[in-house]
């Protein structure tokens, strides 16, 4: 079943859980995520990025999508995660996507506001929920920026921006990064500031830059050939923390990247002899499947649908 962000995130605020946002880019990572959802029996949300839509091609990964949602027994949001402008906004609504998000983060903050209002202008009347960034998160993946040009979400800033935007959720900066190499140090969040935006803002906040980059899964890629020494991501008592305090979106894609990847590696260093795709890439499958069921279980979303 096809439902909106905001279906899936409005009840999850209010119960203190927060719904697992993965990132798919091809049939393996699609199945991964609708085979953990289901044995989980809990919601989910997947999300595709601009960049999956110029290699994969709108229809073809949308279609995928809409399948699972169709065929999985649990609700399913089909989310633009980072859209990069308000054509790319438009064009996976017109496709069929029930939530999108509009990144207008390196904007200064009355350009964020009026293209996040336009884009909620055309979306809500379509029933179509709409996702917002406020803050500057550092990282390699998608739009970001260098750790000294990151900029920590401001509570005032975050009000008025709800306030004339009408946005239904909003992504907050409050210390995490995207990609693998998230920190130099330790990871902290800043929750002190968290709670502030919380007690402020009433609407579902959302974690991006959240993948814990479980060093399991890169002491294997390194095992079979990877060079990812040094890779580190957000411990998992801060996600514990962070979802009483509003966050009820958490976006996952370089856990799913690096547990495909490992797995790749390792099935054609074993089978040498193998040139079966499935015998390579179903073992990667059942990985990336495996970080979605426990992030689900740690998230609390688990028998939520």
């Amino acid at each position: 079943m096809l439902v909106t962000n905001k279906d899936l995130m409005v009840p999850a605020r209010k119960n203190g859980y927060a719904i697992g946002a993965f990132n798919v880019q091809n049939l393996e990572s699609m199945s991964a995520i609708a085979e953990a959802a289901t044995e989980e029996k809990s919601p989910v949300i997947m999300q595709i990025t601009p960049s999956v839509i110029k290699y994969a091609g709108l229809a073809y990964i949308s279609n995928l999508v809409k399948t699972a949602a169709q065929l999985a027994p649990v609700p399913v949001a089909m989310h633009l995660d980072h859209g990069d402008s308000f054509e790319t906004a438009m064009k996976c609504i017109d496709t069929g996507f029930s939530s999108v998000m509009i990144d207008g983060s390196f904007l200064d903050f009355e350009g964020n506001v009026a293209v996040t209002k336009r884009v909620v202008s055309v979306a809500h009347p379509k029933g179509v929920s709409v996702e917002a960034e406020l803050g500057k998160l550092a990282g390699v993946e998608e739009r970001s920026v260098e750790e000294k040009d990151a900029i920590l979400t401001d509570p005032e800033a975050a009000v008025e921006f709800v306030e004339k935007t009408g946005v239904d959720t909003l992504a907050v900066a409050i210390g995490t990064s995207h990609g693998a190499y998230k920190f130099k140090s330790e990871a902290k969040l800043d929750l002190e500031r968290l709670k502030m935006i919380s007690e402020k803002v009433s609407i579902p906040l959302v974690l991006h830059g959240a993948s814990s980059v479980p060093q399991w899964i890169v002491e294997k890629a390194n095992k079979y050939g990877a060079e990812l020494s040094g890779a580190k991501g957000i411990p998992e008592d801060q996600y514990r923390k962070a979802i009483p305090l509003g966050i009820a979106k958490i976006n996952i894609d370089t856990d799913l990247r690096l547990a495909f990847t490992a797995t790749v590696r390792e099935a054609l260093i074993n089978s040498p002899k193998n040139f079966d795709p499935r015998k390579i890439l179903g073992p990667a499958k059942d990985a990336m499947k495996e970080v979605a069921k426990g992030k689900m279980r740690l998230f609390g979303s688990s028998g939520k649908a």
